[in-house]
């Protein structure tokens, strides 16, 4: 599935990675994190929440096409059909994440958080958002404004919002 920027939950506590970690416990479940434009943050700000140990299996920052490749599976032909910044690559990266460690979900994240966008005119803060899990697979485009902290800071809230979303609908 393909979707647009989702905003705020209805109701969301003001730290999603709260609500994610909550969920993943409470279920007894795993997350592994496929990570590029975010560059290991996603992780980081999961592992700030007390207890994290007992829901995050690893994480993975793969920064270069390669990377993706070889850690997560990413397949040549989509990193070369598609670039590494686009919803083929993000859905495969969060596959991947799911497949090599073995957790509940895989949530990934590939984009442009600046100073530059892509070759092809992709505009800068353009990320996709992926998430593996039981059920099924989402991804998600989005276009964040702001400086490359603030597009990468949005990309990681969203994340968050997107994996307690899909946890929610099941």
């Amino acid at each position: 599935m393909i979707g647009s920027n989702p905003g705020t939950l209805p109701g969301a506590e003001t730290h999603p990675e709260q609500a994610a970690f909550r969920l993943l416990d409470s279920r007894h479940q795993s997350v592994c994190f496929a990570e590029s434009c975010t560059g290991g943050l996603l992780c980081a700000t999961l592992v700030c929440v007390p207890g994290a140990s007992r829901v995050l299996e690893e994480s993975h920052v793969t920064y270069s096409d390669a990377a993706k490749h070889r850690v997560l599976g990413v397949s040549e032909e989509t990193l070369q059909r598609h670039t590494a910044v686009s919803a083929p690559c993000a859905l495969e990266m969060a596959r991947g994440a799911r497949q090599v460690s073995g957790a509940d979900w895989g949530v990934s994240t590939t984009g442009y958080a600046g100073p530059d966008g892509g070759e092809d005119g992709t505009p800068v803060g353009t990320v996709f958002i992926a998430v593996s899990g039981p059920g099924g697979d989402t991804v998600t485009q989005h276009r964040f404004p702001g400086s490359r902290e603030q597009v990468r800071n949005l990309a990681v809230t969203t994340a968050l919002e997107a994996l307690v979303r899909r946890m929610e609908a099941r």
